[in-house]
């Protein structure tokens, strides 16, 4: 229980990844907030589990691709748990389409969710962590922060913009106790990858084993697949006194794919 006391906000943990995260950090004593829409009765749910672990967890329904709303999720984290010590940042939408038919209105909520609201969280999370001296951001990049895709413009734009973000909250809070590194995972598997592997399924009449197989040839050199379970005990290690001095770091989950 190594994060005994911890405060932790993650933008996009109704589901997915972020549901890894809250946890993960929460079978270490972090109390969470976890984000994003959903079912009420479904977050609920998700939320009193999270606390039968012994920890505080709260739900905030904020729309991080508005300003106003993650300084609400901010507040609620500082006002109900005291801090915010670990934060991290996962939600992401993304849109499908050629440049020169991107829509600009997908194009702005996709900048809104997928970077902007990193800056947001952070400038808004920073003081209280130089105030007590100790912080851990993290931001959710991707494969697509160091590779191009086509038609996924606005995920691959704001995936190697968080990298100049990580980069640069890094370098000025190097001489604090604060870090900030960026995880980039290759295919885990999410329920976004479920629904790839259906489509596969649908396409071709393989089964589930061969559609996953088909999916990795192109990607991960391992063949293996990525859990969200995998990604999330990364997150919990960079959160703890043992990864004091990794910051502004891009980190691969990939199974070799960034290597390709």
């Amino acid at each position: 229980m190594a994060l005994r006391g911890r405060n932790a906000v993650i933008t996009g943990s109704n589901g997915g990844i972020g549901h890894a995260f809250a946890v993960a950090l929460a079978a270490e004593g972090c109390n969470i907030v976890i984000n994003g829409p959903g079912d009420a009765s479904e977050l609920e749910t998700s939320r009193a589990a999270i606390q039968d672990m012994g920890v505080t967890c709260l739900y905030s329904p904020a729309d991080v691709g508005k300003p106003a709303e993650v300084a609400q999720l901010i507040s609620l984290a500082e006002d109900q748990l005291g801090s915010v010590d670990i934060l991290i940042n996962n939600a992401a939408i993304r849109h499908f389409h050629p440049v020169d038919e991107f829509p600009p209105d997908e194009w702005d909520a996709a900048l809104a969710v997928n970077l902007s609201a990193a800056f947001h969280t952070i400038r808004l999370a920073l003081p209280g962590m130089k105030r007590r001296d100790w912080g851990r951001i993290i931001n959710m990049g991707s494969i697509y922060s160091l590779r191009g895709q086509a038609e996924r413009i606005d995920y691959v734009t704001a995936k190697h913009a968080l990298i100049g973000i990580t980069k640069t909250v890094a370098i000025e809070t190097a001489r604090t106790g604060i870090t900030c590194n960026a995880l980039q995972p290759g295919w885990v598997l999410t329920p976004h990858s479920e629904r790839q592997i259906a489509a596969q399924i649908a396409s071709t009449g393989c089964s589930r084993d061969q559609a996953i197989e088909t999916l990795l040839q192109s990607r991960q050199p391992s063949r293996r697949i990525i859990t969200m379970e995998e990604v999330a005990a990364f997150a919990v290690f960079l959160c703890s006194d043992s990864a004091r001095n990794i910051t502004g770091s891009g980190l691969s989950i990939d199974g070799g794919w960034a290597a390709l």
